[in-house]
């Protein structure tokens, strides 16, 4: 069946993920012209209940497969006559890299591949050269801060720190970096990337530090903090997060990297100690306080001690600010979880 499409038609990559599922509603609303054909394998990161505000949307499409099905992806590039990709689609879990690194080489590195020769074969005709109707697609590649490495306590990453990413994760988020880069240098394709900080907000699966500490707690279990709690990061709220996604892919240069942060620095034992805190009044307990559930766990092997992004590049270039700081942005999203575990 031959679909009827106008205007932009974008393939978002692992659109049934955190921050996927977050970036797909909002941009369907924001650019209401724009079709969206989200590809995502439905590993146990994707849940397509996250996206059902969406399901029924006309300019939505969803498809189940695999990045690296490249028979796939080039059908969907031909049906869609697709001129725009935004790739969040990656294996992302540190603990699980660490223990079964297999998959991360795979899907972060291979699938980045398989999607970037489709671009190129369907947007150019050689090298720098774009094929008619296709001089503005673009190919959005997502990353983490974790490519950098780890910070002591003092400095900021930036667009031009050297990459040193210390797991497994973090390594093959650098490769797939490097593939969109080189693609182009090499052949001029138009990409951009953008590198962000901790993500936090509604959808984000069970296994992460928010969610997690968030239902242990309410489930009146030990609420597991690795080390002694004082590695930090910055948090950035999921929906700034996709507004500077949209910025980036509609007006970033062509070839350039924009760092995305939140400059809402805290370590693990802070972000626990500030939730429970919150639970208490919001759901206290009977006897006691949430925080007396915190417990220390060994410590993550090769843990990064401290993230921290300037996000100045963005803010300057784009305008990019974010609307949330932490106090409200965590508000939100202990109310959306309390509301999801009480649910469950």
């Amino acid at each position: 069946m031959n679909i009827e499409l106008t205007n932009q038609c974008v393939l978002v990559t692992g659109g049934a993920g955190f921050i996927g599922s977050n970036f797909i509603p909002f941009y369907l609303k924001k650019n209401p012209e724009v079709q969206i054909v989200n590809l995502d394998k439905l590993t146990y990161a994707g849940d397509l209940n996250n996206l059902s505000e969406v399901a029924q949307n006309d300019r939505y499409h969803f498809i189940e497969g695999d990045i690296c099905d490249r028979t796939l992806v080039e059908e969907l590039f031909k049906k869609y006559r697709i001129d725009g990709v935004i790739h969040f689609a990656a294996e992302s879990h540190v603990d699980n890299s660490i223990e079964s690194p297999d998959s991360f080489i795979k899907t972060n590195i291979e699938g980045t591949f398989v999607l970037l020769e489709a671009a190129k074969k369907h947007w150019l005709e050689a090298p720098n050269q774009a094929k008619k109707g296709f001089e503005k697609a673009r190919f959005h590649h997502v990353s983490t801060d974790e490519v950098y490495g780890s910070l002591g306590s003092e400095g900021f990453f930036t667009e031009k720190t050297p990459y040193a990413p210390n797991s497994p994760y973090s390594a093959s988020k650098a490769s797939s970096d490097f593939l969109v880069r080189s693609y182009f240098h090499t052949y001029g394709l138009n990409v951009v990337t953008s590198n962000c900080s901790n993500n936090y907000g509604p959808k984000q699966h069970d296994e992460k530090l928010i969610p997690t500490i968030i239902r242990k707690a309410l489930n009146g279990e030990e609420i597991p903090i690795y080390g002694d709690g004082t590695n930090v990061r910055d948090w950035l709220y999921v929906l700034d997060h996709c507004k500077g996604i949209q910025l980036v892919f509609a007006n970033g240069r062509s070839g350039e990297t924009y760092a995305i942060g939140g400059n809402n620095e805290h370590n693990n034992l802070f972000i626990a100690q500030k939730i429970c805190s919150l639970l208490d009044k919001l759901r206290p307990k009977k006897t006691g306080g949430y925080g007396e559930q915190i417990t220390f766990v060994k410590d993550r092997l090769g843990h990064d001690y401290r993230y921290a992004i300037d996000a100045s590049k963005i803010q300057g270039e784009l305008k990019w600010q974010s609307d949330e700081n932490f106090d409200s942005g965590i508000e939100k999203t202990i109310a959306w979880y309390s509301s999801k575990y009480q649910m469950a």
